[in-house]
C-alpha cells in the first residue's frame, strides 16, 4: 500500500472508530486495531492509538457528571489494570495466530447477547473492594495480549448500576489508564518512539471528528436506546474480532 493510500486508510479507520466511540463510549481501540491489523502489526497499530485514545477519553471524562466520585469508586480496578498490563508486557509483540483476540471476541459476543436479553448483572457494593482489583488485573493482561481494553472491565462497569453519562465517563477513565499502562509497555518493547508518536498525533484529527458526530447522536437518544446501541455495538465488535481472526 502506497503512503498516500495508507494515510487515507488510517484516517478513515479512526474516523469510523471515533464515531462509534462517540455513540457508545467505547470501540476506538477495538475497531482501529482490528482494521489496521490488515496492513500493519498489532503492536504498531496499538502504538498509533496512544494519542487518539488519551485525548478522546480525556474529552469523554471531562464531559461527565462527577469525576471525583468515579475515581474514588474505581481506583482498586484502575490499580489492577496497571499491574496486569505491566505484568503482561511484551505479550502483544509475541502474540501469533490471534488466539487471544478470538477468545476476546467470543466473550464480547456472549456478554452482548446476555445484555440484549435484558439480563441485569449487578455487582454488590460490598464486593467492589475485592472484585475491582481482580477485574483490573485480568483486563490489564488482556490489554497487554490484544491491545484492546474492553474485557472484563466493560461488563464490570456496566454492572455497577451507573447511569448513561456516568458509565461513559467511567469507561473513559478506565481506557485512559489502560492506554497509559500499555504505552509504558510499548516503550519498553521499542514499539513506541518519537516517529510513531507523531503518526499517532496525526490520527487524532479524524478520531475527534468522528467522536464529535457520535456524541451529538448520543445526547439525543434515550437511556433505553443507548443501552440497545451499547450492547449491539459490543455484539458487532465481538463478531468482528472473531471473524477477523478466522479469516
Amino acid at each position: 500500500m502506497e503512503n498516500a493510500e495508507l494515510i487515507l486508510f488510517i484516517a478513515a479507520t479512526f474516523l469510523l472508530a471515533g464515531f462509534v466511540k462517540g455513540v457508545i463510549g467505547l470501540g476506538l481501540p477495538t475497531i482501529a486495531v482490528g482494521i489496521l491489523g490488515v496492513v500493519m502489526a498489532p503492536a504498531q497499530a496499538a502504538a498509533l492509538l496512544v494519542v487518539p485514545n488519551i485525548v478522546t477519553n480525556s474529552w469523554q471524562v471531562a464531559t461527565g457528571p462527577g469525576l471525583k466520585a468515579i475515581m474514588i469508586r474505581l481506583w482498586p480496578m484502575l490499580a489492577g489494570i496497571c499491574a496486569g498490563t505491566w505484568a503482561g508486557a511484551g505479550l502483544l509483540q509475541q502474540s501469533k495466530g490471534g488466539s487471544a483476540t478470538f477468545w476476546l471476541g467470543c466473550a464480547l459476543v456472549l456478554y452482548a447477547l446476555v445484555g440484549l436479553k435484558a439480563a441485569k448483572l449487578r455487582v454488590p457494593s460490598s464486593a467492589e473492594g475485592w472484585l475491582g482489583p481482580v477485574i483490573g488485573i485480568t483486563t490489564g493482561i488482556a490489554t497487554a495480549a490484544t491491545g484492546v481494553f474492553v474485557l472484563p472491565a466493560v461488563p464490570y462497569l456496566q454492572a455497577l448500576g451507573l447511569d448513561k453519562d456516568e458509565l461513559v465517563q467511567a469507561l473513559g477513565v478506565s481506557f485512559i489508564i489502560s492506554t497509559l499502562a500499555l504505552s509504558v509497555g510499548l516503550i519498553g518493547a521499542g514499539a513506541l518512539d518519537v516517529g510513531v508518536a507523531q503518526s499517532s498525533l496525526l490520527a487524532l484529527l479524524p478520531a475527534l471528528a468522528g467522536m464529535s458526530v457520535g456524541q451529538a447522536i448520543r445526547t439525543r437518544i434515550s437511556a433505553a436506546t443507548f443501552k440497545l446501541c451499547f450492547f449491539a455495538g459490543l455484539l458487532l465488535l465481538g463478531c468482528y474480532l472473531v471473524i477477523r481472526t478466522l479469516a
